[in-house]
């Protein structure tokens, strides 16, 4: 089984497999290889035990959420291109016509998730899709820059939904800051949906849990959190802004597990 993102990745994707009715997506667990469905489902059930039983609500919820933005862009704009950074083994390429996609990731992931695509979409379980996978490592401050040039001479005018699930919280404090604005560098963005942790769930249990929990699995235990007031000064505009508790008002019409024993995932979207 792998460690480090990977391991992540392949945790996400179970958790959305367990709730379809919430995630409404029919490929996540096809992204997980049949080798490795064992030993991941073990996986979840061991960070279940150490962090908390509900991941697969949350990052249902979210993923769920930020679909619903996008088919939204869409909507507006059919010829609305998606670029994604730290993609994982998301669907939404394949889950909306997007015209075009463009997902950065990790090295790993991203050769990871470009030979699954393939597999899948030669055994007729993904649709055809136009998808891009480019290595990147976000850190690299020039990295993010030559990614920008290159989505402004990809997109060719045309706007661009920009996504960066998962992943801002996991970077130090400028690079988060950084990722979570970059859709604003590609010149056509017309909207962005960044998910965060807010700075007020910093002492959070279930944070601390995982913090242990991700210790042993070599992924970086170091976090980023920003605030409402602070995303809005960086997109320079009033953002959407949902926690859990939000997403299951909006999704389940109740509150089933309140946010003190959740991982307290935001989503913001900003439309431009």
């Amino acid at each position: 089984m792998h460690s480090g993102v990977e391991a992540t990745a392949y945790l996400v994707n179970e958790s959305r497999a367990r709730r379809p009715d919430l995630s409404q997506d029919p490929f996540a667990g096809a992204w997980i290889p049949d080798q490795e469905r064992p030993a991941v489902r073990g996986l979840w059930n061991k960070y279940a035990e150490v962090t908390y039983e509900h991941d697969d609500l949350v990052v249902s919820l979210r993923g769920r959420y930020i679909a619903d933005t996008l088919a939204a862009q869409l909507r507006k704009d059919p010829d609305t291109v998606l670029v994604s950074c730290g993609a994982g083994f998301s669907s939404y390429p394949w889950l909306l016509p997007f015209a075009a996609a463009l997902e950065a990731d990790l090295p790993v992931m991203a050769e990871a998730k470009r030979d699954r695509a393939a597999e899948l979409t030669a055994a007729g379980v993904l649709p055809e899709r136009d998808v891009r996978h480019l290595p990147v490592d976000l850190n690299d401050a020039a990295a993010r820059a030559e990614l920008s040039s290159l989505v402004r001479e990809w997109a060719d005018g045309r706007p661009v939904a920009y996504v960066a699930e998962g992943v801002v919280f996991y970077l130090p404090a400028r690079t988060a800051r950084a990722v979570t604005t970059l859709g604003a560098t590609f010149g056509t963005c017309a909207v962005s949906a960044v998910s965060y942790w807010p700075a007020a769930s910093a002492g959070s249990q279930v944070l601390a849990d995982q913090r242990d929990w991700f210790r042993s699995r070599s992924v970086p235990e170091e976090a980023s959190f920003l605030t409402h007031d602070e995303l809005v000064t960086l997109f320079g505009t009033e953002i959407e802004d949902r926690g859990p508790e939000d997403l299951q008002r909006r999704y389940l019409d109740r509150v089933i597990v309140s946010e003190a024993g959740l991982i307290p995932e935001y989503v913001a979207v900003a439309w431009t």
